[in-house]
């Protein structure tokens, strides 16, 4: 029945050069990319959503030197950085670097506007059940319609992730609130990047604070565990954090959010055809700490850069990937298998590694240099055993 509907004439009218599917930080990067290169920006595309994105639903933060792709939706940036945890604290700079907040209205509302500028792109609210391929076209199925595309960039992940034998999977789980306060409570030059000076029973557990202003901060309450919590629970620490660690009693909640990101070596299925995978389908959350962002932007510029040379859409992994797949990981070995605690994993790292050292190595561009100097900063024992391990595999 499917293959008949795709040879119809209705279908065929709904052919486009490009669909997006999936409207959130991987696909709207993506189609930003492509509206401002001239070569493509007059392809037919397609962008489906099953949600309008008129909410400030997330908050993206993330680290680069020089002014980025998205320097005019910036909604605060920081020199400094705070690391707490029981064995070591510590606020340094983190120069040449910028610290870089963007909100998701923010990135929705310029995406949108600018895809409204282009006759040639549709915004379609619609839940994605179903993409195939064939040889020379994929199909996007949706709850009520066909369509098809010379290729379709996907970013929905349909089911569960269950990680094969000898792969390791846990959820960064976290609820934060965007805090108002009548009185200055805040620092906003500095940004608490990971607060473990919280109970750490359940698994590596810590805080973010981001303080936009003296009276305005979003205050985050991060896990790196197999399970999620129910959503008093969350309520439950940010209360009790808020109250005792930032002593502040009265507060307005300006919004909240809530997010789950996979941390798993297991591999996905990045490409199937003309199904192009992309952000956390398309294996760019770094498996040993839940970081996206970033790894989005540069899928989406090969992405482009391959569509600008008229070659496939694939990449395949070079050295550094390979590498930086084998570090995460171990460091999964460790933290699934409790070998050591996130927050001492951490502490340590920071303690005794350069502020650059540490955030080239988590954005997975640090040279051997760098990574011997995150190594050395760990014990060594148990790590050795932890890649003896997972080279055997």
């Amino acid at each position: 029945m499917q293959k008949d509907l795709t040879n119809n004439h209705a279908v065929k009218n709904n052919h486009y050069d490009y669909i997006i599917s999936g409207a959130g930080c991987a696909g709207l990067s993506l189609l930003l990319r492509l509206l401002q290169s001239p070569a493509l920006q007059e392809k037919k595309i397609l962008v489906i959503d099953q949600d309008h994105k008129i909410n400030n639903d997330r908050t993206w933060c993330f680290w680069e030197k020089e002014t980025g792709f998205f320097e005019n939706i910036v909604h605060h940036r920081w020199l400094q950085l705070q690391f707490k945890s029981e064995n070591y604290s510590s606020q340094f700079s983190i120069e040449p670097y910028h610290y870089k907040m963007i909100r998701g209205i923010d990135l929705y509302e310029y995406a949108f506007a600018l895809a409204k500028q282009f006759p040639n792109v549709e915004i379609k609210i619609e839940k994605v059940i179903d993409l195939h391929s064939d040889d020379h076209q994929a199909i996007v199925k949706t709850e009520n319609n066909i369509y098809t595309t010379d290729y379709a960039f996907n970013s929905i992940l349909f089911k569960k992730l269950t990680p094969t034998k000898n792969k390791y999977l846990l959820l960064q789980h976290f609820k934060g609130w965007m805090i108002e306060t009548e009185k200055p409570c805040f620092d906003p030059a500095v940004a608490t990047f990971m607060d473990f000076t919280v109970d750490q029973t359940r698994g590596t557990t810590f805080m973010y604070i981001l303080p936009v202003s003296e009276n305005k901060a979003l205050v985050e309450y991060t896990m790196f565990t197999e399970n999620i919590l129910s959503s008093e629970e969350y309520d439950v620490e940010l209360r009790k954090y808020i109250l005792q660690k930032l002593k502040i009693n009265e507060y307005k909640i300006l919004h909240e959010e809530f997010g789950i990101i996979p941390m798993t070596n297991q591999k996905f299925v990045t490409n199937n055809g003309r199904i192009i995978n992309i952000g956390t389908a398309g294996e760019q959350t770094k498996a040993s700490s839940g970081f996206t962002f970033q790894f989005i932007q540069k899928q989406s510029d090969k992405v482009i850069d391959s569509l600008l040379k008229n070659k496939w859409p694939i990449q395949s992994k070079g050295f550094n990937e390979k590498k930086f797949r084998f570090y995460d990981s171990v460091l999964l070995n460790i933290l699934v298998n409790k070998k050591m605690s996130g927050a001492k994993i951490f502490a340590r790292i920071f303690q005794n590694s350069s502020s650059e050292a540490i955030l080239k190595f988590l954005d997975n561009e640090s040279d051997l240099l760098d990574d011997l100097e995150i190594i050395y900063s760990l014990p060594i024992k148990k790590f050795f055993i932890a890649a003896v391990q997972e080279i055997s595999k």
